[in-house]
């Protein structure tokens, strides 16, 4: 049986599609294998969003490809992103790539192989229902609702990349997630590049709220997370179904990118800094306990220091508990690229100094934690650290860390009643209540 190594990078999003191709690969008799020294094809899914992203992508596709030469690797295949992308740069300057995958292709993974080639669909045409292959958990998964961007803000390649925004039937969505849960899984992540718009297209209207509600019905999920809510779209009707249905996690994660009106304005993104500011108030006293995590980017066109000082002074009032934060990447071909902006070095140092800001914030927060009991959801034991490694409903997965636990007789994939101790290198540290273990 010829095995096949797939290796996946980039978001949640691009990861679904990895595990279409799992799928496509299991049914045509393909073995998969981690280990590229024992495969005789490898496909790389890539990401193209920002250059380090693009960076991480050519450094695995020439890792790969120096198999060809001392393993037994005989073809490789570039998907996702950066074929999308650089299809032409691809093909002229790397010959040890054999086939091309756009982002609208992923289930021609085994033509590529077998007849290597390119492979580009329409990047905004109705979108594929292909099973998958879950790869995380066991006991969590993403669940794409919709497909493709149609914002068009000034500093982002997404909309060439994966098309206007296509939502997903509901009626697909929900019996996707009825499969998942009677596979196992209890936690769904909800992820699109704006699930706040879902059903706009389809249905004429904004339906992220009833399609929660389904979500909830399903009996064996017990944790719905939400992912990349956009702040403008957030409204009244959604703010009541997280604050109501006990599934929906006290969770939202919501990319502002900045707070200062005219880098907004400049960056094409709808509402203002006050209304981000209105929304967050909103939020905290609608939904008690809620954790907020947000994406940010420093050194964007039109930042200098007032308005750099301005995102500090939010950041610090507005005490939200996670952010990933990037430094500005003038991407060819968008219309931020062509106007003025801080060098690479003032945006980096900024970011620097917000994630310095942002690790005094979440120090605080976990140790306003220290002494409460919350839910974990086991993931496995660390033999090193000598701690089973969990989540609770404010950590989400590969970006907020873990919380390390105690306990007996723990199993993978269980919940559990963990009193948290204390800290351990920013990572929260507990052990399982007693009547928990009996």
């Amino acid at each position: 049986m010829p095995k096949v190594c797939l290796v996946s990078l980039g978001c949640a999003k691009n990861l679904i599609d990895s595990e279409q191709m799992l799928s496509v690969l299991d049914k045509a008799g393909y073995e998969i294998t981690d280990e590229p020294m024992e495969a005789d094809y490898a496909v790389v899914n890539t990401c193209a969003f920002i250059e380090s992203a693009q960076a991480e992508a050519i450094e695995n596709i020439l890792r790969l490809a120096s198999y060809k030469e001392g393993g037994r690797l005989k073809k490789l295949i570039v998907a996702g992103c950066l074929a999308q992308r650089y299809k032409d740069e691809l093909l002229r300057e790397l010959p040890e790539v054999d086939a091309l995958l756009g982002t609208a292709s992923p289930s021609s993974v085994v033509q590529a192989i077998e007849q290597g080639g390119s492979y580009f669909g329409d990047i905004s045409s109705p979108l594929e229902e292909n099973e998958r292959v879950v790869s995380t958990g066991p006991s969590w998964a993403y669940i794409k609702v919709a497909e493709g961007c149609s914002h068009n803000c000034a500093y982002c390649v997404i909309p060439s990349l994966r098309g206007r925004y296509r939502s997903r039937p509901m009626e697909k969505i929900v019996e996707e997630a009825r499969s998942l849960a009677e596979a196992g899984v209890k936690e769904l992540i909800v992820v699109a590049q704006d699930p706040t718009l879902y059903g706009v297209d389809l249905y004429k209207k904004k339906t992220l709220a009833e399609l929660l509600r389904w979500l909830c019905r399903i009996e064996g999920i017990k944790w719905i997370r939400l992912h990349y809510l956009y702040p403008d779209a957030v409204d009244d009707e959604l703010i009541d179904v997280i604050a109501s249905e006990e599934k929906v996690l006290k969770y939202l994660d919501i990319p502002i990118q900045h707070i200062n009106n005219g880098i907004l304005k400049r960056m094409r993104r709808r509402g203002t800094g006050d209304q981000i500011r209105e929304l967050i108030k909103k939020l905290r006293e609608r939904i008690p306990g809620v954790v907020l995590r947000t994406s940010l980017i420093t050194g964007l066109p039109g930042e200098g220091e007032e308005e750099f000082e301005e995102l500090c002074d939010f950041l610090r009032q507005a005490r939200l508990e996670r952010a990933g934060v990037f430094p500005f990447s003038p991407e060819e071909g968008t219309d931020a690229a062509k106007m003025d902006h801080p060098d690479g070095e003032t945006a980096q140092r900024r970011a620097e100094l917000v994630n310095e800001l942002q690790a005094e914030i979440m120090e605080e927060f976990n140790e306003s934690r220290v002494g409460t009991v919350t839910e974990v959801l086991c993931e496995g034991f660390d033999e090193e650290a000598g701690f089973y490694l969990g989540r609770s409903f404010a950590e989400s997965p590969d970006v907020d860390g873990y919380i390390l636990f105690s306990g007996e007789n723990v199993k993978t994939g269980e919940f559990y009643r963990v009193i948290l101790r204390g800290q351990l290198e920013g990572d929260l540290v507990g052990e399982v209540i007693k009547e928990e273990q009996k």
